[in-house]
């Protein structure tokens, strides 16, 4: 049976819901698929705004052979396979869903044939493609940002379904789907096959009963993210190795995990092992390069390091304690000896005047000069966790 989202998956611009800054009239995406311009781009924005669905139009105004791929499965050969189809002469249009989930060596393969025109890319992403998408590739793409569906819309998508319900069903799944128009139709599809009617009781008991949800806008991602750093900084590596595979399971991006493990090195280990920065960036770049499913071990190598190593939050914490200075006193006057002196004119203002290189006076401007912002931690530890044991 046809699922519901693809019955009513608009076929043309005129029946798309949403996006107006992108598909309304005169809008960029609209001019380009009226005109069949050919190019790639990158579609960035949250899951159920319609990315999958433009894309499908779009390679259709182009009377395109359109290819889809999801980049957590496909690989090099899924892309040779493409480009050896032969396709009867017609434009090739890949469509690759989760495109940040493609590592480097990955997207270094698809660059020749996106510079060259043999495929026309169409990206989708949830993730900022600025730091997903290698620069030589996203030099050659548009980035178009989506936004998540209003509660209009969202209206809009359930009327299409032709579902009878009353409005407060209406309103609760609008509440339940934050935007995404695919949970919003598949609530309603899983509910109309458990209990025929459509209901906010009959819908509190399919969610109840069918998902298990693990939304990286919603409380189950920050609840676990914030188990696994909180687990690293009791310095319990097999609780943070849990909740490692329980996100990587669920499908988080393993990019995001190591990206907070470089700043939990910083923030919480800090001076009592400095090279922990150096581990974790060498996590997140080997995390970046092998990609799933391997990078989970590089993830595992990390997580138990980090979490056995010393802590110190003073370098943190005299980061934090300067910034609110900044913010209560704001470009408070910088010493005269400090400044920098490049012309004549500033030397005989008094720039530079004094400047030793190893001086003992503040440098801190005068209202500030006897504060202290670092302050060594003097915390005793348990020496199980100093990382020198660790490695």
């Amino acid at each position: 049976m046809e699922p519901l989202a693809s019955k009513i998956r608009p076929q043309s611009l005129t029946d798309f819901v949403g996006q107006e800054h992108l598909v309304g009239k005169g809008k960029p995406l609209a001019t380009a698929i009226a005109k069949k311009h050919l190019f790639s781009f990158v579609l960035w924005g949250p899951p159920g705004c319609g990315k999958t669905t433009l894309a499908r139009i779009y390679a259709q105004s182009l009377n395109a052979e359109l290819y889809e791929l999801s980049a957590v499965s496909a690989g090099k050969d899924d892309i040779k396979h493409i480009i050896e189809d032969g396709a009867f002469g017609r434009q090739k249009v890949l469509f690759l869903d989760e495109i940040h989930r493609f590592n480097k060596a990955q997207q270094d393969f698809l660059l020749p044939y996106v510079e060259r025109g043999t495929l026309v890319l169409v990206g989708a992403t949830t993730e900022n493609p600025s730091f997903e998408i290698i620069p030589a590739l996203l030099s050659r793409c548009r980035v178009f940002v989506l936004h998540e569906l209003s509660d209009a819309d969202i209206k809009k998508i359930i009327a299409r379904t032709a579902v009878p319900m009353d409005e407060a069903a209406v309103a609760w799944i609008c509440a339940m789907a934050h935007g995404d128009a695919r949970q919003a139709i598949a609530v309603i599809e899983h509910t109309q096959q458990l209990y025929k009617k459509v209901t906010v009781e009959t819908l509190t008991q399919t969610l109840q009963s069918t998902f298990i949800r693990y939304d990286k806008k919603g409380e189950e991602h920050y609840d676990t993210i914030s188990a696994f750093i909180k687990s690293m900084r009791a310095s319990q590596p097999d609780a943070a190795l849990y909740y490692v595979a329980r996100m990587i399971e669920a499908g988080e991006d393993p990019k995001f995990i190591a990206r907070r493990m470089v700043i939990f090195a910083s923030e919480d280990i800090g001076m009592a092992q400095p090279t922990a920065l150096v581990i974790a960036n060498d996590v997140f770049r080997a995390v970046e390069t092998i990609g799933l499913p391997e990078c989970g071990i590089n993830l595992a190598h990390g997580v138990v390091y980090l979490a056995l190593c010393k802590k110190d939050r003073s370098a943190y914490n005299a980061y934090q304690e300067a910034l609110a200075d900044v913010k209560a006193f704001g470009n408070l006057p910088i010493p005269m000896a400090v400044r920098n002196a490049p012309t004549k004119l500033m030397k005989e203002l008094g720039y530079g005047k004094g400047y030793e290189h190893y001086s003992k006076e503040s440098f801190l401007p005068a209202k500030l000069r006897t504060k202290k912002y670092f302050n060594p931690s003097k915390e005793k530890k348990d020496p199980r966790h100093d990382a020198s044991s660790a490695a």
